[in-house]
């Protein structure tokens, strides 16, 4: 007969060197001195065969496509970590995923592609080549995040302090892209930056590094609300479109006291971003991060070339590639500033997967309630 070891070895579920072993058993019997077999049992995520996840099989709007599935656990080769996770942001760039938006390589592959491309993990397992602890936290942004375990390459993980707190974890990708936005606007202190959809999480989080920098900031919303202090989070001004009775430059010198826009950071599009882009002064940035409105703005060339301005796209700088050691102090900065009680970040709602249909759709269409994190 076959030793239990054996027949174990080739049960159906993931059991990784550093799992399932034999205390005080005979090599060959797996039998203790005292007769018996005593078992160092594996963590829960070595014994699982199927997780629950967010998945899609299709191309679409995600509260069309979006369903909860149970699907075999993730297995982990060389340099890689089996994470636990433990908190996911919903970002407007996994509904761009889920639409089959992005370019090469972030494509979603059928059946059973899990959603979610940003979160945060606890290191259950690691492969071969990894220097990761089980038991470290840590965030990524890669794939499959909307789920309760996942495989991730060593390589695009951040390790973070031991009791940062987990909603925060998840949502790493946010005080990144909102510092590295700040930088390509390029406003020095005392000049102006405007950012529009100001209720998003990006927004009041470049508002709050903004403020830190000395840096005037008016934020544009469609219609205030009462629910975030946007005054509270950084901005200098509020420049509120439901209740405008100028147009929008003659709005924007006045607030500047003639001075114009240094900057502006864009995640609309749309008419506004054309009438924005004529108040900036000379030498100006836009900086383009999203494309919320259907509409398109219109430029003649000497809107740009006799202002001297310069509009570029942010690309998160974790998009293609992952972390590198020239990374370490930047990161350093954010997850410590990110990390501190009185940086604010207003969240709308924490979810388990199963409320996945109520967190997308106030992702979609409450941004001012703040950020909809899923809780694993």
């Amino acid at each position: 007969m076959a030793s239990l070891a054996h027949r174990l070895s080739n049960l159906p579920i993931p059991i990784f060197a550093s799992g399932l072993r034999f205390r005080d058993a005979d090599a060959n019997t797996g039998a203790s001195e005292s007769g018996r077999i005593q078992i160092a049992w594996p963590d829960r995520s070595l014994l699982e065969t199927t997780m629950k996840a967010v998945v899609f099989d299709a191309i679409g709007s995600p509260q069309d496509v979006l369903y909860l599935g149970d699907l075999p656990m993730p297995r982990i080769g060389d340099g890689e970590v089996l994470l636990r996770m433990v908190s996911a942001s919903i970002n407007p760039g996994d509904f761009l995923f889920i639409q089959n938006l992005y370019p090469e390589p972030k494509k979603p592959h059928f059946p059973r592609q899990i959603a979610g491309n940003h979160g945060a993990g606890i290191v259950e397992a690691v492969g071969a080549n990894v220097a990761l602890k089980p038991g470290t936290l840590v965030a990524f942004s890669y794939y499959n995040s909307w789920a309760e375990y996942a495989a991730v390459p060593a390589a695009w993980l951040i390790p973070l302090p031991a009791g940062y707190p987990v909603e925060r974890a998840g949502q790493m990708v946010n005080p990144i892209t909102a510092w590295d936005l700040l930088a390509d606007s390029r406003v020095q202190p005392g000049q102006w930056l405007a950012v529009t959809a100001g209720y998003s999480s990006v927004s009041t989080m470049v508002m709050q590094f903004a403020q830190r920098r000395g840096i005037n900031v008016i934020a544009l919303v469609r219609r205030s609300r009462d629910r975030l202090d946007l005054k509270g989070l950084g901005a200098t001004a509020i420049l509120d479109l439901s209740s405008l009775k100028v147009g929008i430059r003659e709005a924007v010198m006045d607030m500047t006291d003639g001075a114009g826009l240094n900057g502006i950071i864009d995640n609309v599009g749309g008419p506004v971003s054309g009438e924005l882009i004529r108040t900036l002064a000379m030498g100006g940035q836009m900086v383009i991060n999203g494309g919320r409105s259907t509409e398109r703005f219109e430029l003649h060339n000497f809107d740009v070339l006799l202002s001297g301005l310069e509009i570029r796209a942010n690309i998160y700088r974790y998009f293609f590639s992952p972390p590198v050691e020239a990374d370490r102090q930047v990161l350093r900065e954010i997850v410590d500033i990110f990390g501190r009680p009185d940086f604010h970040v207003p969240v709308g709602g924490i979810h388990p997967l199963a409320e996945f249909e109520l967190a997308v759709t106030n992702s979609l269409d409450r941004a001012d309630l703040g950020k909809q994190i899923f809780r694993m």
